[in-house]
């Protein structure tokens, strides 16, 4: 009996000295991301375990706007980031020190995600729809951001001049959703999850979304030269995200209607991920689903157009075009 108990504790030892040793061979990373569903398949890969099954060990780190993550990207306090193009993000890959690897959300007609909306003293004057921001006090997170972007496609949209709304840069999405409430601004640009307590306390009026106005590639996966010398980390991190994209897409996007996907014994398992690192309720989730590509795919030729406009515009540095910021070996184009 004794020979068979010393077996057993030795079997447990060995099973225990080889998953620390297991542990210790993971590949560890750092992803930057805003806590927003933008950036569900990220939730849903970590939460579900894909990461780790990939042999990655990955820690999040998050932040309130977009341009900081490109920052620590650069800086390499983190490994990868993952969140919306800004013009200070392109200004970054133009100059060599961050790469694009692949595609995240996008605005698309159906999914709401970024959203026009208007003070409440605004809209009682007159502020009623998106077209109506020519001459207004617009807030955005920062200069060059993906809102500032999205308002200067609606401009060229509707034939007004960007240069004839005041653009407010207010460095934050609370900062941005604060002024709106409190009326020191006409209008702002802000994801829906930031507005929709804003909404249903009637601190804001809904104009429209973005997607349904002007389509575009919103996010992308990004990292520095320095990440990329690993490609088994790179390779591991994409193929992790691939498959959780594609559940993303299968199982919530499939169900939405009339932009809120459905609650059911499909969905919610996913739905309580998103809102376990998002803040949010699950019935909160529903209405905040951003669209992402099943196959992480990255629209070039969009990408191209926005370093084009904010070339024009002079938020961005001349000289380069979209072939010198993507990796081309890991992304996908559509």
């Amino acid at each position: 009996m004794r020979g068979i108990l010393r077996l057993a504790v030795a079997g447990m030892l060995m099973l225990a000295v080889g998953g620390i040793a297991q542990a210790e061979d993971a590949l560890k990373a750092k992803i930057g991301v805003l806590r927003l569903s933008s950036s569900a398949p990220v939730f849903i890969a970590l939460d579900k375990g894909y990461f780790k099954e990939a042999g990655l060990d990955i820690e999040l780190k998050f932040f309130d706007a977009a341009q900081p993550i490109a920052v620590a990207t650069t800086s390499s306090d983190v490994d990868f980031g993952i969140t919306a193009f800004t013009a200070g993000l392109y200004n970054l890959a133009g100059k060599g020190t961050l790469k694009v690897i692949g595609g995240m959300s996008r605005e698309k007609a159906g999914y709401p995600l970024i959203g026009y909306f208007a003070s409440n003293s605004a809209y009682a004057a007159g502020l009623k729809t998106p077209k109506d921001l020519a001459g207004k006090r617009v807030a955005v997170t920062q200069v060059g951001s993906s809102f500032h972007y999205s308002l200067g496609l609606l401009a060229d949209k509707y034939k007004f001049r960007l240069a004839d709304v005041k653009v407010l840069p207010l460095q934050s999405l609370s900062n941005a959703a604060a002024a709106l409430k409190g009326e020191t601004v006409d209008a702002a640009l802000l994801p829906v999850s930031t507005a929709r307590p804003l909404m249903e306390t009637n601190g804001a009026k809904l104009l429209g979304w973005v997607g349904d106005e002007t389509p575009w590639q919103l996010g992308a996966i990004f990292a520095s030269p320095k990440t990329l010398t690993s490609k088994p980390l790179v390779t591991k991190l994409l193929a992790s995200l691939a498959r959780a994209d594609r559940e993303y897409h299968d199982v919530i996007l499939a169900s939405v209607k009339n932009g809120k996907a459905e609650i059911n014994d499909k969905t919610r398992p996913l739905f309580e991920i998103i809102a376990k690192y998002t803040n949010l309720p699950v019935e909160k989730v529903v209405g905040n689903c951003a669209y992402i590509d099943p196959d992480g795919k990255l629209d070039v030729k969009n990408i191209a157009n926005q370093i084009a406009w904010l070339q024009e515009q002079g938020f961005v540095d001349k000289g380069f075009g979209v072939d010198a910021i993507l990796a081309k070996e890991y992304v996908k184009a559509d």
